[in-house]
């Protein structure tokens, strides 16, 4: 069995998918598995292929990115598949909804090739929160969309610690960096945030730094 990362392209525009597949097929752990133009085909490409990552742009016909996302993100056949939005700073509106459609992160059209890469390998592997620094200024950007007022009542599950942790995530800081703060090892900090995505019945990180906003953990534009 191959231990590539199989990766799926969805843009409606040949030649970006075609610059994404050269970058990452030129890497001997990725596979791209296959193409899709509209929203409509790229749900039934990764019904079919079940890949690992989905590169998944906004603006498709027959069904947008969005459309298509929460289709993927709804089949229970799909929860080993993680979608990664293809976006523009000119299209901050879209992503609380991208969010809430159950993206795993976020990537600017003109990102380095190397960080599209180290993206796509870091969702395959479950740390969903993407490009911290880019993640983090999108978040902020649309927080006060997310919710109006704090919800506190999803927390009461979670002890202090745990508390602590899902604020770090919020912050958009990664397990060794959580284990330093907290003077835990990165295993340690790993565990727990595996037991709060449980607790939160979080898909993955990034909707644990969305809770984190929710909640009033992480205040938009203030870091602890």
């Amino acid at each position: 069995m191959s231990d590539r990362i199989r990766v799926a392209l969805a843009d409606d525009q040949v030649l970006i998918r075609g610059g994404f597949r050269s970058l990452l097929e030129a890497e001997p752990d990725l596979e791209v598995v296959g193409e899709a133009g509209t929203g409509r085909d790229a749900v039934a490409l990764v019904t079919r292929e079940r890949p690992d990552v989905v590169l998944m742009d906004i603006r498709m016909p027959d069904g947008d990115g969005l459309w298509a996302t929460e289709q993927i993100v709804a089949d229970p056949a799909l929860t080993g598949t993680h979608v990664v939005v293809v976006t523009t700073f000119e299209l901050d509106e879209y992503v609380a909804q991208a969010i809430r459609a159950g993206a795993s992160g976020f990537l600017v059209k003109d990102t380095e090739p190397v960080e599209l890469i180290r993206a796509v390998r870091i969702v395959a592997g479950g740390d969903a929160l993407l490009s911290p620094r880019v993640t983090k200024r999108l978040l902020e950007r649309v927080a006060g969309s997310l919710r109006d007022a704090p919800d506190t009542a999803r927390l009461e599950a979670l002890t202090e610690r745990e508390r602590e942790v899902l604020a770090l995530v919020g912050q958009g800081l990664n397990n060794e960096e959580i284990g330093t703060r907290l003077f835990l090892s990165p295993l340690t900090a790993k565990t727990h945030v595996s037991r709060i995505m449980a607790k939160l019945l979080a898909r993955d990180r990034v909707q644990l730094v969305v809770i984190a906003y929710e909640s009033g953990l992480v205040a938009p534009g203030r870091q602890e």
